[in-house]
């Protein structure tokens, strides 16, 4: 069975494999629950469906999943049954003792190690140049179009520094009204990140101020016209050696406070760019994110997606 996908002049035509790499393996702690599995589309559809949707009309032709071991029936059941016949479909399994050799996970800690780690756990799979996103975030047709065309023309050559792309977006628009969240806040000149630091717990104050802590517990104010990263990235897999010697490099380096440290992506790409190793474009998206974060989140995306097949951009049901 074919996607009911169609295909309008601006949309890219297929030159080249690209692969979009779902990071769906979160706890979801604030949320109290699988938020992954969540509907918020007329048809029963997630934040993944479309997600999905966007990436086949942007050129797309495989998906890989990371998830964990413990919902991993479930997910395929309800979610990765959906593609089949539409796109291929993979699944990868983000492992707290997926580790570089020689090293074992302390004791006390309990969960993977984030969002770089899950890039990792799919490592054997990605052997093409594909797209990062978090399973739980809305990015809209816009950044997929702007990201998967930048893939294709992400040529590694052996000189140089390595290419990378970020979708961003404006800081203003990404929180959300019922708690802090995290974002990459980025430093650009000419289209071009210079840095890139995650950011906890950024929220409104009583004044209406954006203030988020730096990796180092500091509050600090942040402009509201501040691009943010939201996990959507483009890599090719020249990046993957990279990852596993910073990952060996953020447990050498981490002390005490291993147990409970997050290893996050614009970390890895922050240190690549200051390495001199890479390059990174940003592509400032023109639609709309919205997310699921806390559960007074859900109302607000149901509505959005409302919207949005008000106006045309999507059918009632993805999957008809």
């Amino acid at each position: 069975m074919t996607p009911t996908v169609n295909r309008e002049p601006e949309d890219e035509v297929p030159c080249a494999s690209l692969t979009l790499l779902v990071l769906a393996a979160g706890m979801g702690s604030r949320f109290g629950g699988l938020k992954q599995l969540e509907p918020v589309g007329p048809a029963g559809e997630t934040v993944m469906d479309y997600a999905v949707f966007d990436a086949l009309r942007a050129g797309f032709t495989r998906v890989v999943f990371v998830i964990r071991e413990d919902f991993a029936p479930v997910f395929r059941q309800q979610i990765g049954s959906r593609y089949q016949g539409r796109i291929s479909v993979a699944y990868a399994l983000q492992d707290l003792h997926d580790l570089p050799p020689g090293i074992s996970p302390p004791p006390g800690r309990t969960r993977p190690w984030g969002t770089a780690h899950a890039v990792l756990a799919a490592r054997h799979l990605l052997d093409g140049p594909f797209a990062v996103v978090n399973a739980d975030d809305f990015y809209g047709r816009d950044a997929y179009r702007k990201v998967g065309a930048y893939l294709r023309q992400m040529v590694v050559t052996g000189t140089g520094p390595m290419p990378l792309c970020m979708a961003g977006y404006r800081i203003a628009s990404t929180l959300s009204a019922y708690g802090g969240v995290n974002r990459g806040i980025c430093h650009t000149e000419a289209g071009w990140l210079v840095s890139v630091e995650e950011h906890t717990g950024i929220a409104l104050d009583a004044e209406g101020r954006c203030l988020g802590q730096r990796p180092d517990g500091r509050t600090v104010l942040i402009a509201p016209h501040a691009l943010a990263s939201m996990n959507f990235w483009g890599f090719t897999p020249a990046i993957l050696p990279q990852m596993m010697a910073q990952f060996a490099r953020f447990f050498a380096d981490g002390g005490e406070r291993i147990v409970s440290a997050e290893w996050y992506i614009p970390t890895v790409v922050d240190r690549l760019i200051q390495d001199g190793a890479a390059a990174c474009r940003v592509l400032e998206a023109d639609g709309s994110w919205f997310g699921v974060t806390y559960p007074q989140d859900k109302p607000v995306c149901v509505d959005a997606i409302r919207r949005l097949i008000q106006a045309g951009v999507y059918p009632d049901r993805l999957w008809s």
